[in-house]
């Protein structure tokens, strides 16, 4: 399993991804140097700093950089009210904890609809 490297800031696995918390887009192409061909580097901050110009070539080998939906508490109650009113509907089924593995197998072939959530 590879060693995840834990700092203020940021998360690696330099195998597969980063996270940077940081609001700072200097960290951009620090961290696409960090991470390995394939991988990852997220942006989970509500908001950055400009992220500046880097060499394509630590971008190049498949490597994403995304950024992820950060929401207050607030926005997640105001989003449950409306859940109703736009006709969605939600279907989950609960498994104890100590069944997760068959629960995973049962999720990658296709045997849940909808969401399982493991309990203790």
């Amino acid at each position: 399993m590879p060693r995840l490297q834990i700092r203020r800031t940021i998360i690696c696995d330099p195998n597969f991804s980063l996270i940077i918390f940081a609001p700072v887009g200097d960290f951009v192409p620090t961290a696409l140097r960090a991470v390995a061909p394939g991988g990852a580097v997220v942006s989970a901050g509500i908001h950055m700093s400009d992220i500046p110009s880097f060499p394509y070539e630590i971008l190049w080998g498949e490597r994403i950089v995304r950024s992820v939906a950060n929401l207050t508490r607030q926005d997640g109650l105001d989003f449950l009210k409306v859940v109703p009113q736009a006709g969605i509907k939600t279907q989950t089924t609960a498994f104890p904890l100590v069944e997760a593995n068959d629960v995973l197998t049962r999720l990658r072939t296709g045997q849940i609809l909808g969401a399982a959530v493991l309990t203790p």
